[in-house]
């Protein structure tokens, strides 16, 4: 009899703490789990300006999201003789996604070896959470490491965990990192070429040419919100140099069945392979995120990529 009378309490309690406010639940049969169902971003648009106005930085927006950039030009990174500048890799970024009354947040903060411990801390004080560290190269000089971060709240609280975040990073450097004035990078690789091979067209930044490219074949979710290439679930590829020597370094975002045939591809064709890991915790599906580095002839770079590239999305029947 009185466990019969705790059931509706324990119904209650569980009820109160067991999902973020303003969201509702459906039971997934198959896994005997409760999913939180998809917001649509593009439905419920963010005040931009709450966001400029507390972190005092201007960011760009897509499809409902807001995205903040900071450019780390005080790290004066170099990995096999070539400059590793924002474009190829060097930027701070945080985007902010709505859903209902509150927003997601993610981002990836990039931490000289000094910033991690204090800044981590940071991250944890604001209630924030850590959901990946590692590495985008190897042989670099300073050593860098990339930090993820996941939120989510009302949006002038975590507007203000962010600026919280980024403000520790100024006052252990020393200083803004983008107020550093810009450095750039010797491109004279044929873009045309590369874009026949890989099947897209980038953008030139700073001497940088880079391709982002998305996954529209996975409908990724982050605690049931749509996670979009914008924000970050997308594969890129960043170039610089000479066609006879070039430097292109770069993401994977895969599925678990495509991590071992990327893999193989790359490693076989002379690319690479500096880091395997996860960006997120939360994820439905499970995805992974792999980093590459490779010099060389930009003609021989491209098609390796390519054949890296089409291990992808065969299972859905979409290639990228």
């Amino acid at each position: 009899m009185k466990s019969i009378m705790l059931i509706p309490a324990l119904m209650v309690l569980l009820g109160s703490c067991s999902q973020p406010s303003g969201t509702a639940v459906r039971l997934n049969a198959d896994k005997g789990k409760q999913d939180t169902i998809i917001c649509s971003p593009a439905g419920n648009p963010i005040d931009f300006t709450v966001i400029e106005k507390i972190t005092g930085l201007k960011g760009i927006s897509k499809n409902g999201e807001y995205k903040i950039t900071v450019p780390q030009n005080d790290l004066k990174v170099v990995v096999d003789g070539f400059k590793i500048i924002p474009p190829m890799g060097l930027g701070s970024w945080v985007a902010f996604t709505p859903c209902r009354q509150e927003v997601m947040v993610m981002g990836d903060i990039i931490l000289a070896e000094n910033d991690l411990q204090p800044v981590q801390q940071e991250v944890i004080r604001q209630g924030l959470a850590i959901t990946a560290i590692h590495n985008h190269f190897v042989r670099n000089h300073p050593n860098v490491l990339y930090m993820h971060i996941d939120g989510r709240g009302n949006l002038e609280k975590m507007a203000g965990c962010v600026k919280a975040v980024l403000d520790k990073v100024k006052t252990l450097r020393g200083g803004d990192p983008a107020a550093v004035k810009a450095d750039s990078v010797v491109n004279t690789l044929n873009t045309a070429s590369l874009d026949n091979i890989l099947g897209y067209k980038g953008e030139m930044s700073k001497g940088v040419y880079k391709y982002t490219i998305g996954r529209p074949d996975v409908p990724l979710q982050e605690h049931g919100i749509p996670v979009s290439a914008f924000i970050g679930f997308n594969t890129w590829a960043a170039w610089q140099g000479t066609p006879e020597k070039a430097a292109v370094a770069g993401d994977f975002t895969m599925l678990e069945e495509e991590v071992q045939p990327v893999i193989r591809t790359l490693i076989s064709s002379g690319i690479e392979v500096v880091a395997v890991h996860n960006h997120m915790v939360q994820e439905t599906p499970k995805v992974f995120f792999l980093h590459y580095w490779g010099t060389g002839d930009a003609q021989q770079l491209a098609r390796a990529l390519r054949a890296a590239l089409n291990q992808c999305g065969k299972k859905t029947g979409h290639q990228s």
